[in-house]
């Protein structure tokens, strides 16, 4: 498996695109004007009012909404933290390390909102939730800083591994390290990419994290309310941070600057892998054309999805959930029934969903109409590739198993607004009208060539002249492919009448064949 991480940046814009074997995985924008809540932003904030009968405060952040912290999410030890940030606010506390700072007691676990917080008090918060929609930020007061193998998490005494990382052995051997260097008064949480790690590579970066907490409070002493006290690293850092492993084998950034950004992060976390940091500069052909990546975008983020052999989901959205459907189409399959070819589907289907969920950062409830299968061995098969296609994704998420309709419920955590690129374009035929994007249609030509021309010994296509040109010309051209893969001359014949995205195949006594 390989992983390549390109990055290309614009006048206004930085994009970052992740491939799995050449195939988009995820995409991501940095824009210039970005939203000032990005998830892991932490603010010095006063609450705006306590809503008993929410058990939660409204907090300004400085969004044209306010931002949203429940009680559930203010932390045992936010009695701790509160006294802290006064105390180090009015510049009498030089010492953030909290080796010496006295903690308070703990606050109830279901207690009322309105006993422990008022109006115009001062808050250290977390951003845990973007804006989204109508909403503003979800927020927390449980603060935490996230490092490369570790999670710092100040006013707490717990050591906790993650449950990605399966050995028991390997578990016990990080606690010990963990606890063996871990500051007084605060906690840590071991992440999955530590397996392994000694215990050198560990302290660096919780030395690191002890260094942004110090830097955080030393802000705090001339912040206003409100005002963000420590923001997460730029997007490039904050990727890399989150998914670099040892199976990336390349990264590809188009702009100078950046690219030495880049390569010196590398060579903190992993200065081993440093030479796969490649500066891509040539003028002929724009980064995200050279992989392939513009036309992965226009092909997998429109309603209509194509997968192999001519089978396709619908995505529809809704406010409250994602519905995805999965249809065979009329496709050619070697399965000798029709339970057998339920199965190669919706084995298809999972692999391209579990992508598309982690390509749109699509979240809250997805309900998938998988074709249904009568037999249960079949359908705990398709359940647990699924999970197994799934298990990369990094958000937090939840399947269960198919009901007895067919349907497969999942739940992924949502702490961002969902990727949304157009895909349809202005219709050069019509003012008003959109279509999709033209290169959509020769993704539709191919599925349907697939599936007429093993019926007829000679097939003519008939379609606009731009089109004709795009499927014929250059080496090896398109019509070129389509001869060494079905050993027969497809002709191609420009007609001026037809529309844009207009296209019909005829046999060879000129009649229209029609794709079933």
């Amino acid at each position: 498996m390989n992983k390549e991480l390109i990055i290309r940046s614009g006048s206004d814009a930085v994009d970052f695109a992740l491939l799995k074997d050449g195939k988009l995985i995820e995409l991501h924008k940095e824009e210039e004007k970005q939203s000032n809540f990005a998830v892991g932003d932490i603010f010095i904030a006063k609450i705006r009012k306590p809503v008993a009968g929410l058990n939660a405060a409204f907090v300004n952040l400085g969004h044209e909404k306010d931002a949203f912290l429940h009680y559930h999410d203010l932390g045992p030890n936010l009695p701790s933290l509160t006294k802290f940030i006064k105390l180090v606010s009015a510049g009498k506390i030089k010492d953030y390390s909290l080796k010496n700072f006295p903690f308070e007691a703990e606050i109830d676990k279901d207690g009322s909102i309105n006993d422990i917080l008022s109006a115009n008090q001062s808050v250290l918060v977390q951003v845990v939730k973007e804006p989204i929609s109508t909403k503003g930020p979800r927020i927390s007061s449980e603060i935490s800083l996230a490092g490369r193998y570790v999670v710092l998490v100040p006013f707490s005494d717990r050591v906790s591994v993650s449950q990605k990382i399966e050995s028991r052995e390997e578990k016990d051997r990080l606690k010990r390290l963990v606890q063996s260097i871990k500051p007084k008064g605060f906690g840590v949480i071991v992440r999955t990419v530590a397996e392994g790690k000694k215990v050198a590579e560990l302290d660096k970066d919780l030395q690191t994290l002890l260094d942004r907490w110090s830097a955080m409070c030393r802000r705090l002493q001339t912040a206003h309310h409100p005002s963000k006290v420590l923001g997460e690293l730029n997007k490039a850092s904050s990727i890399l941070r989150d998914v670099f492993n040892d199976t990336f084998t390349g990264i590809y950034v188009d702009d100078e600057d950046l690219y030495l950004e880049t390569k010196e992060y590398l060579q903190e976390i992993a200065p081993e892998k440093v030479s796969i940091v490649k500066h891509y500069q040539s003028k002929d052909l724009p980064l995200f054309e050279k992989y392939n990546i513009e036309r992965q975008i226009k092909t997998s983020f429109g309603k209509t999805v194509s997968m192999s052999k001519g089978a396709y989901l619908i995505i529809e959205h809704t406010e409250a959930l994602h519905v995805i459907d999965v249809n065979s189409g009329n496709r050619s399959s070697k399965a000798t029934s029709q339970e057998g070819t339920a199965l190669e589907v919706n084995m298809i289907a999972a692999a391209e969903i579990a992508r598309q969920l982690r390509l749109r950062d699509m979240g809250g409830i997805i309900v998938v109409d998988f074709i249904d299968m009568q037999n249960p061995e079949n359908r705990k098969v398709l359940y647990d590739f699924l999970r197994e296609e799934m298990s990369d994704d990094k958000a937090k998420h939840k399947i269960l198993p198919p009901s007895k309709f067919g349907l497969i419920q999942i739940t992924r955590q949502r702490v961002r607004p969902e990727v949304n690129i157009k895909t349809r374009e202005e219709d050069p035929n019509n003012e008003h009208g959109e279509i999709e994007a033209p290169i959509l249609i020769v993704d539709k030509i191919a599925t349907d060539l697939e599936r007429i021309i093993k019926d007829h010994k000679k097939v003519v296509l008939n379609v606009h002249p731009f089109v004709a040109a795009y499927l014929s010309k250059g080496f090896p051209s398109l019509r070129s492919k389509w001869f060494f893969e079905y050993k027969k001359w497809v002709k191609i014949i420009p007609r001026d009448a037809y529309t844009y995205l207009e296209y019909h195949f005829f046999d060879k006594e000129g009649n229209e064949i029609i794709v079933k």
